[in-house]
């Protein structure tokens, strides 16, 4: 948690807390099923929490607004970005449900009401959302159109879609229509980790 201080500082000691303890419900869930990496669980803070809160970095979700995470796998990055934004709807997306289920309990556990879960695939999703987030779950020009029909469009100025990914992708922003904004994390936080580490923003 020094490193969620580090980069956060000013974060309310109720957000705080919900987020020192979830380590602890994701080890105990991880020796009944992979829900993370088992490799990564010593980096916890690093490669999930600080990963995920890479997106609060360049922006603030508004009050009442819809946010949808796809292929959250885990809970990452919607989780985190939950319990920092207590006053925005999220919904967590993912074909796997035993994923989801855990998902529910530690949100249950933790008092964190503004989280749903869906088990489904995004295709199949009749909502309109005004930030589309997810790390990594497939090659970028096929996310895009594969949340076309959940976008909302121009709901704000920075509404949009934000995806971490790592590794070279210019080929693949190269076939992407329109703007696309790219942060390299390594200039928000000095970690190694975050050397090839990126955030694309893509306007709606």
């Amino acid at each position: 948690m020094d490193l969620i201080k580090k980069y956060f500082p000013d974060i309310p000691k109720e957000q705080y807390n919900k987020l020192k303890e979830l380590k602890s419900h994701y080890e105990e869930w991880n020796q009944k099923i992979n829900v993370i990496s088992r490799k990564d669980i010593d980096n916890f803070y690093e490669r999930h929490v600080l990963h995920s809160l890479a997106i609060a970095k360049l922006i603030q979700f508004n009050d009442n607004s819809h946010i949808i995470d796809v292929g959250t796998g885990g809970g990452f990055p919607g989780v985190p970005l939950a319990i920092l934004f207590p006053n925005a709807h999220f919904t967590l997306l993912d074909s796997i449900g035993k994923k989801l289920k855990v998902i529910n309990e530690i949100s249950e556990k933790l008092h964190i009401n503004n989280i749903e879960t869906i088990h489904s695939r995004v295709e199949d999703i009749d909502r309109k959302y005004d930030y589309i987030l997810s790390r990594a779950v497939t090659n970028l020009p096929k996310f895009i159109k594969l949340t076309r029909n959940i976008r909302k469009a121009n709901s704000t100025s920075h509404s949009g879609t934000y995806y971490l990914k790592g590794g070279d992708f210019e080929k693949e922003i190269k076939q992407i229509k329109g703007k696309s904004y790219i942060t390299d994390l390594s200039s928000l936080f000095e970690e190694e980790f975050f050397i090839t580490k990126k955030l694309i923003h893509i306007p709606h």
